[in-house]
């Protein structure tokens, strides 16, 4: 059973789930959820940055385990609720591995690169939450969070892969909310705008590789509150959803923009 929440430790005695733990977004949540008295089990891709994003935590305690996935597939997936059988379970999913994919005109995209992106931001979600389904009903419940997007709710030209797959991230929080709930298994969306990290580097460049501080600059103008925000700022979003303090909290897609899509 979960043990009653501390003042300041919100997650107390919970087992986490992060995926595309090394990234930004994932280290940061992974940082405050152990701060919040949680235990996390990292997945990555990479077994050297894995290494490297358990250092950067500095906790010799807390980590349930660092695994490295190299492919989002069905075999290796399924064992996510295994591995946290020392902790009597999983509480908390947060399915945050995605990629970017390229940015070309629609006509220019490849079949190789729409699949490689639908594989990971789709398929890669609803694999994790549905291989988590079954462990958090014995739980009596838990949170599942999924790492969409701002581009889960618009368009945006040159990034139709991305875009796609964003869009049907959204569309698969609001389904298993309302198959879930009934078990006590709440599902929400956290929507990002512009984030300072590598994703948003990579897509400034990829958009106008002479001038990426122009997009920069573009995109920030578009923000209400005139700046990126933080992987922290992220973070702070996917701790109160995966807390019993967002109790009522299902089917959503949470934006965290700066007010970007306000207009």
């Amino acid at each position: 059973m979960n043990q009653k929440p501390e003042p300041g430790r919100k997650l107390l005695g919970k087992a986490a789930i992060i995926t595309g733990a090394t990234g930004g977004i994932g280290e940061a949540t992974a940082k405050l959820f152990l701060h919040e008295g949680a235990n996390v089990m990292l997945v990555a891709r990479s077994a050297e940055k894995l290494e490297d994003t358990r250092d950067r935590l500095a906790v010799n305690q807390g980590l349930a385990h660092l695994w490295r996935m190299l492919r989002m597939r069905r075999r290796r997936l399924r064992q996510l609720p295994q591995r946290l059988r020392p902790f009597g379970g999983v509480d908390i999913l947060l399915a945050n591995a995605g990629t970017e994919g390229v940015t070309k005109p629609l006509e220019e995209q490849s079949l190789a690169v729409f699949e490689q992106v639908l594989r990971t931001n789709v398929l890669g979600v609803w694999l994790a939450m549905k291989y988590c389904v079954e462990a958090m009903k014995k739980r009596g419940g838990g949170s599942m969070l999924a790492v969409a997007s701002i581009a889960g709710v618009i368009g945006f030209p040159g990034v139709a892969p991305y875009i796609a797959s964003k869009h049907a991230v959204c569309g698969l929080v609001k389904t298993a909310a309302l198959e879930l709930g009934a078990s006590g298994i709440r599902v929400n969306a956290i929507a990002p705008g512009p984030i300072e990290n590598r994703m948003m580097r990579s897509l400034e460049s990829q958009l106008e590789p002479e001038n990426p501080e122009g997009v920069h600059e573009t995109l920030t103008a578009l923000i209400a509150l005139k700046r990126y925000g933080t992987n922290e700022e992220v973070a702070h979003l996917a701790a109160f959803l995966a807390s019993d303090e967002a109790s009522f909290c299902s089917g959503g897609i949470h934006m965290i923009d700066g007010g970007f899509t306000a207009a």
